[in-house]
Parts: C-alpha cells; structure tokens; sequence
C-alpha cells in the first residue's frame, strides 16, 4: 500500500492565522531541506508528506509535535482497507483493541458513530477481540478529510517547539559542559537559530575542552544542520590575572564571564543576533549568584537569555541525555585552570571594572 506521512504541530495552533500560515510554510521548508525528496502538502493542523521520508531525521525537526506512517483511501474504499490494515499489522495478537476516528468536513456520521461501525466491522472478522476503549493493545486511529481517509496505528513524538529561525537570530556561549549544550537545545526549540561561541583561554583550558566542544556540536547538528561553530582564541583573562591585586583572585570567574559576553555581544552585531544564550543555573555555582549574575548582565546592552535558570543540575542531566548531548560533555578532560580556591558570590561591580580598566589601560599601552 502507498504510505503518506501525517505530521502534526501543537503552539502553532495558538497563532493568528497570518502568524500560523507563515510558520507552516516555514515548518514545510524545513521538512523539505532536512528530507530532500519528499513532498510536503499543508493544511490547517496537519501536513502530509509523500517520498523518501526518514522517520529518525523527522523527529529532530523543531515545530512537530508527533507524526504517523498512515495508509491512505477513499472513503468509500474505508470499511475494506480497515480490514486488510488490522490484518496486516496483526489485530490477532491482541486482545483488546480500539478505534479513534477523527473527521472534518461534511459528513452524515459523527466521529463516535463511525468509530462504532469500524470497531463492529472488525469484531466480526475477529470475534476473539474485545473493545476496550482506555486500555487497547491495538489502537487504530482513522482520519477523515473529506473524501481521503488515513489509517494508522502508531503515533511518534517530535521534538516540539517552533519551527527554525522565526524567533530570531541568538549566539550561545557553548564550552563543551553539561550545561550550555541543553541552553542552546531549548533556544532552538523555541524558534531561534544560533550561532554558537567557544571563548579559547589560552592556558587555563586543554585541547580537550575544545574537541569535546565540536564533539557537543556535531549533536546539536542533528538539530539544525546549519550550525557552525565560531572560536576565539582570547589572552584577556591572563592579562587581567596578570594585573590582579592581592584579594582580586577571587573575581577571576566574573572577570572571565564578562569578556565572554562581550565576545558574544561583538559576534551578535555581526550576524545580527538579537541577543546572548547562556547555560547559567541560578545558584549552581559562585559565578551564577544573583548578585554575580547583576554584575555580568551589566557588561553588555544586549539581553542575556539563561533557560536553565530555574532547573537543578538532575533536570538539567536528563535533557542533556534525552538529547543525546551528555556522553561527550562528560568525554573527559580537564576543568578550566584559572578557577580560584575561593571564588567570590557577590562581587562588587566597581572592583571589577577597576581590574578591566587596568586591562584596558594595558591594552591601549600595546603591552
């Protein structure tokens, strides 16, 4: 039998329909350029796909909510290809099964009366089976769209979300870590396209920390094939360590953190982001402290998005395993090197602009 693809989204739903009639189309291209071949036929609520479609590939495609493999008829054809599908997927196996009928357009049944007459249809084939309408073993759902009906058993999540790129342009800091990886996951999902940043510091970070970076990436491709990530090889921090006083050791982390939002803020004007993904969790650790945090929004105009901020580190792990992002975070080599003993969690915004202006004074001498 042919087999077309039903696909569903969920938010795009709540949109106007100007809204929701561009971001389908949207949805569409995306579909398209991540399965080349198939065709892609929209309609309010639905999109149907025809073509080499990879079921693996269409669950990584931001904006679906589920999808199915249906078998399609005529309505007239229904009651035959009913039987023949509940054959063919092995109806006998099981003991209890159900049918979900779901229809629009102008009819002379409702959904429950038709669902009713194609449960009777198989219970005649199959007297050994029972409707059993909260607990089946076998689930046949029918959707009706006018005169074309679609068969199907088996209903796959996607990821979900909004559908690529129309939420905007954002550069997100990814170090290789648990944490960052799951912030710019859940930015794409909600619609944005990103640009990912790895901030190099000289001595303090490994080789490693930049191979399990690409490493990390390769997963979020997956995603959205389009990522490339950018990389900044910067000494600003072994400057400022350098002209560190004694007591300033323990601003090394915020010191560290603002020059990566600068750095990102520098990127975003290039590529015209609108804004700074971070994978900071409130109170994980020193740097990510109300006061800390204060002090590195201020290094920057642009806004700094952390969709971490509110979980713990157990939540934070399970997305980063469902995802698929959490072995090569966790690949091995060594912390950043500059962490001091005792980092502070409430720094003093003048004293840390004090170190960078002497950073800066330095810089502008060309030492």
């Amino acid at each position: 039998m042919e087999t077309v693809w039903l696909v569903r989204y969920a938010e795009l739903f709540l949109k106007s329909d100007p809204v929701r009639r561009h971001w389908e189309q949207v949805l569409a291209r995306s579909i398209r350029d991540r399965l080349p071949g198939v065709e892609v036929r929209v309609e309010r609520g639905r999109l149907w796909l025809t073509g080499p479609v990879d079921p693996e590939r269409l669950a990584t495609v931001f904006g679906i909510a589920s999808f199915s493999e249906t078998v399609p008829c005529r309505l007239g054809e229904l009651d035959r290809t009913v039987l023949d599908y509940v054959d063919g997927h092995r109806i006998d196996r099981a003991e209890r099964f159900a049918v979900r009928v779901k229809r629009s357009g102008i009819h002379d049944f409702t959904s429950s009366g038709k669902a009713a007459a194609l449960g009777a249809l198989i219970l005649e084939a199959h007297p050994g089976l029972r409707v059993d309408l909260d607990h089946p073993d076998f689930e046949l759902h029918v959707e009706i769209r006018d005169e074309r009906c679609y068969l199907y058993h088996q209903v796959t999540p996607g990821p979900g979300g909004l559908p690529p790129g129309v939420e905007g342009t954002l550069v997100a800091l990814l170090s290789g870590g648990i944490d960052s990886p799951v912030a710019a996951y859940l930015m794409m999902k909600r619609g944005c396209r990103i640009v990912p940043l790895y901030v190099g510091l000289e001595s303090y970070l490994d080789e490693g920390s930049l191979s399990r970076t690409k490493e990390v990436l390769e997963v979020l491709r997956r995603y959205d094939p389009l990522l490339e990530l950018r990389v900044h090889n910067d000494g600003y921090l072994a400057r400022a360590k350098g002209l560190m006083r004694p007591g300033d050791q323990r601003l090394t982390c915020v010191i560290c953190k603002r020059r990566m939002y600068r750095l990102a803020q520098e990127l975003a004007t290039e590529v015209g982001a609108l804004g700074i993904v971070t994978g900071e969790s409130l109170g994980q650790v020193a740097s990510q402290t109300l006061e800390n945090l204060q002090v590195l929004d201020e290094a920057v105009s642009l806004p700094v998005y952390r969709p971490l901020i509110g979980l713990d580190k157990d939540e934070i792990v399970r997305i980063a395993r469902r995802i698929g992002t959490f072995c090569p975070s966790t690949g091995g080599g060594a912390g950043c090197r500059a962490v001091p003993r005792m980092p502070t969690t409430k720094a003093r915004l003048d004293d840390v602009k004090s170190i960078e202006a002497r950073v800066d004074a330095l810089a502008g001498r060309g030492e």
